[in-house]
């Protein structure tokens, strides 16, 4: 199972979007649906039988999306950085996801990249594409863009990821020349593997209107309770933040969603009563507990 997985969140648009995405990439397919059943409907305030999560691939890799409703944005803060490999792949992924959306960088030549775009797709959602190679079978990497009051802090995020997830390394880091007359080592990009998974990083100088938010988390799937009180333990330190069903924010303000491998066997059950108990469960906890959730799927058979 991958192991960090990202999460989209969408204003009740997202087997849309979902659609559309697996239309743009090759290697792409819809992998699962769960619905809003009566119970998560009236807590949420969706409509029952409405999609509530989509698990799909692009490119051969994991991701979700979420009809959580207008509570949170996409916004450039977090982006995806895909690696096209030729021209004719990254002018087609340009044309798809610019169509009804907004240009940030046209797809031109840049000092970084002999052809390069940023868009932001119709659904609100970023993209960087480039039409380099990249040494890894993982062509979409997330891409984090530290601004405003954390604009030197990459060099410190990176360190500190790395130190939470085993199976890490930094693998490129590119300082800000000296001319800038800003710290020494304040980084301007950097590549990095968290469980194998790659990210990157970049700091935006300047004022900017947006900042990381719930709108773009990550999914750590753990395989027992000892993961789950390890992941939440580590990443809420030194100012994160608890929140509800499995969420938190660490102290650069990313979020995550720290659940079990069995959470959606639970709530995948044909049997809707007892999907809905432990949905009903879950939705009362902060970090969640898988024994309590059992105790809650078990207690319809009494």
């Amino acid at each position: 199972m991958q192991k960090i997985t990202p999460f989209l969140w969408f204003d009740n648009n997202a087997e849309e979007a979902v659609n559309f995405y697996t239309s743009v990439f090759d290697n792409s397919k819809i992998l699962s649906i769960t619905r809003y059943n009566e119970d998560s409907a009236k807590a949420t305030g969706q409509k029952a039988n409405s999609a509530m999560t989509i698990g799909f691939q692009l490119e051969g890799q994991n991701f979700t999306a979420l009809n959580g409703g207008p509570h949170f944005k996409l916004n450039q803060s977090t982006s995806f950085f895909v690696y096209c490999e030729s021209d004719a792949k990254i002018e087609n992924v340009f044309k798809k996801l610019s169509d009804g959306g907004q240009v940030i960088f046209p797809l031109d030549k840049y000092d970084w990249s002999p052809r390069y775009a940023w868009v932001v797709d119709k659904f609100g959602l970023s993209w960087q594409l480039d039409v380099d190679k990249i040494k890894n079978q993982q062509k979409i990497l997330p891409a984090l863009l530290f601004v405003n009051d954390k604009v030197l802090k990459v060099k410190e995020a990176i360190n500190y990821y790395s130190s939470v997830f085993p199976d890490s390394k930094i693998l490129m880091e590119f300082p800000y020349e000296k001319s800038t007359g800003l710290p020494d080592g304040t980084l301007l990009f950097a590549q990095f593997k968290l469980a194998d998974h790659l990210f990157n990083a970049m700091s935006g100088m300047g004022e900017h209107k947006f900042d990381f938010n719930e709108a773009f988390s990550f999914v750590v799937n753990c395989k027992d309770q000892e993961e789950v009180d390890y992941y939440w333990d580590k990443l809420i330190s030194d100012g994160g933040m608890e929140s509800q069903c499995a969420w938190l924010k660490d102290k650069f303000g990313i979020s995550w969603q720290i659940v079990p491998e069995a959470l959606p066997i639970l709530l995948n059950d044909p049997d809707k009563t007892k999907a809905g108990k432990v949905m009903q469960a879950m939705l009362q906890m902060k970090k969640l507990n898988i024994a309590e959730l059992e105790i809650a799927y078990e207690s319809n058979s009494q």
